[in-house]
């Protein structure tokens, strides 16, 4: 479904801040596939979202979104097809509106359409629903201003505006970080949730070892802009939160390479 063939992604090139931040990556993305991804600051987790986003160009490479090539396509092209959800849950709800209005300007992505547009009485009901399934007691405030809600309860409405117009790829920008443990764990169970119910393809990065085993169905490991490990399959199912510690301390110090390492 979603394919990265050999991409590159280089800044400041040519000078003495030059960074690869990615080197000839290669990724397949399935259908209903939920990827976590690990990896040290500055192993070229964030620039991989950018890239499938479309927020970052590529220098070398394509991307391949359902047998078509979207490398040249900027962000709002990719919207409808590609959902995200940041660490900081501000930067996925507009303060200053409601969550009415908010999940409003969600269900107008890809369109070109003014907010009066997109504020309409036959959406009343769908919003009660969509907010009612988190079970926050949220759907009886729809009038409330983002800005006043938790950040537990923010991000929650980050994830229903990511998901309602059912994304075939939801990027996941270590969206639990900044949250307490509780409010983690809720978003989580409720990223699961979504993800099953509408069928997604997930990609999510973390540095929680303890997510990466406990979600998801296969592990990256990224390092330098190359992906170092892809565990997926019986491997994945069997993996235990101390054996990938250790093979992430181990590749970190280049004791051991996978059968499916990038050398540059």
């Amino acid at each position: 479904m979603l394919s990265l063939r050999n991409v590159s992604v280089t800044f400041n090139g040519g000078t003495a801040n030059e960074v690869r931040a990615l080197r000839g990556l290669n990724l397949d993305v399935e259908q209903g596939e939920f990827i976590t991804v690990i990896g040290a600051n500055g192993a070229g987790k964030s620039t991989l979202f950018n890239v499938i986003a479309g927020t970052v160009p590529i220098d070398s490479g394509a991307i391949m979104l359902n047998n078509l090539d979207v490398s040249n396509y900027p962000e709002h092209r990719r919207s409808m097809e590609i959902g995200r959800v940041f660490q900081n849950p501000a930067l996925g709800t507009c303060k200053g509106l409601t969550i009415r209005e908010n999940l409003s300007l969600a269900a107008m992505r890809g369109k070109q359409l003014g907010l009066k547009s997109g504020v309409k009485r036959n959406q009343q009901d769908w919003f009660h629903e969509l907010v009612g399934s988190v079970n926050l007691g949220l759907e009886e405030r729809l009038d409330t201003d983002v800005a006043l809600l938790s950040g537990g309860q923010r991000q929650a409405i980050t994830l229903i505006m990511a998901t309602m117009m059912k994304p075939q790829i939801l990027l996941l920008d270590e969206h639990t970080a900044a949250l307490d443990p509780n409010a983690a764990a809720q978003v989580i169970e409720l990223t699961v949730t979504l993800a099953s119910q509408h069928q997604l393809s997930v990609v999510m990065i973390t540095h929680s070892m303890q997510q990466a085993v406990a979600v998801g169905n296969r592990v990256l490991m990224m390092d330098r802009g190359q992906i170092l490990f892809d565990i997926s399959g019986e491997e994945r199912e069997n993996l235990q939160y101390n054996q990938l510690i250790e093979r992430f301390r181990n590749l970190r110090t280049g004791t051991e390479l996978s059968d499916r390492a990038v050398l540059s």
